[in-house]
């Protein structure tokens, strides 16, 4: 049969839906429905509640159906992330880089729906991933615990080493050096996200080798560190949310990691020109998924100022943070 430039045309026509579902797991018109699978409960005022409130805002912005599973354990993720597929959820979220293999085993077998990894390590064909530049705020922390702490000795508290912990180590590392050379930073993981008995043993544990600023980075957790901190009359940092608001009498500042305004940005870019297969990073140029929080009261204006100084300088580019 002749092909003519006419029919080459009408056959190309007909094949882009296609293929724009197969490059963005989602086709112009259809209807978007998203799913989000969880390792922690919807009530760890930490991680897992930030992506259920974040579906819950979604939903309500994009008009979309959403569904989720929280406290699914690892050996359970396959089963919870196809069934979602099968039952033609086109945007399936593993929220957390642990979910990252069953995805990749589970993408192969469900072509048609986009996949996404917060925190996740690799993205390609339907699977896409996305995180916050992490060690940008964490200098930031660094750099104000380094000019006020009155020991030198602040305290990073953590339940496991993958890269968001790495980095963020690294970055709070480098600004508290950079602030005070000669002061010393320990860093502490616990094994768990959730047990606030461990959490506050390890500021305890901080605080008794002169820490005056801890740094909590788990879930429910974190809550035993705080008290921790509170008890012994030193001061803390807060995380994804501002957290002066729940503990006005300890809390510093908080690096603001908005998880809802992640995923609702990328469910916003889904439904409206479609994701692919690459990372989507955030950072401190997209405040409403970046940001500090509010200084402490008691923080002098003048450091106030030299940190808002480093914000413009990481926005312009002029200060680069490491590992990026």
């Amino acid at each position: 049969m002749k092909i003519t430039r006419r029919r080459l045309l009408g056959t190309a026509a007909l094949a882009a839906p296609a293929l724009l579902l197969a490059r963005n797991g989602f086709a112009a018109g259809a209807t978007l429905k998203a799913a989000i699978v969880m390792p922690g409960p919807i009530t760890d005022h930490g991680w897992s509640q930030s992506g259920y409130e974040a579906m819950k805002l979604a939903g309500e912005k994009l008009g979309i159906e959403t569904a989720y599973s929280e406290k699914v354990a690892q050996p359970d993720h396959v089963e919870i992330l196809s069934d979602y597929a099968r039952r033609g959820f086109t945007h399936v979220i593993g929220h957390g880089g642990e979910f990252q293999d069953a995805i990749d085993r589970v993408a192969a077998r469900f072509s048609d729906t986009r996949f996404i990894v917060t925190n996740g390590l690799h993205a390609k064909d339907n699977v896409s991933t996305a995180d916050f530049y992490f060690s940008q705020p964490a200098y930031l922390l660094g750099f104000l615990g380094g000019r006020i702490s009155k020991t030198g000795k602040v305290g990073l508290i953590q339940a496991q080493k993958f890269k968001f912990t790495n980095d963020t180590l690294a970055g709070f590392e480098a600004g508290f050096k950079a602030a005070r050379p000669d002061g010393e930073v320990f860093a502490t993981w616990t094994g768990d996200w959730d047990d606030v008995a461990k959490g506050k043993e390890a500021a305890l544990n901080q605080i008794s080798q002169g820490a005056d600023i801890i740094w909590p980075t788990m879930d429910s957790a974190t809550q035993g560190s705080l008290q921790a901190v509170r008890e012994k009359g030193v001061k803390a940092f807060g995380l994804y949310y501002d957290a002066i608001a729940k503990w006005p009498d300890i809390m510093l500042q908080s690096s603001i990691l908005d998880v809802k305004a992640l995923i609702v940005s990328l469910l916003t870019m889904a439904k409206k020109e479609g994701l692919t297969g690459k990372n989507y990073k955030y950072d401190v140029n997209q405040p409403d998924v970046v940001r500090l929080g509010t200084f402490g009261p008691d923080i002098a204006p003048s450091v106030v100022a030299e940190v808002e100084a480093l914000v413009s300088k990481i926005k312009s580019g002029e200060l680069l943070i490491e590992p990026v």
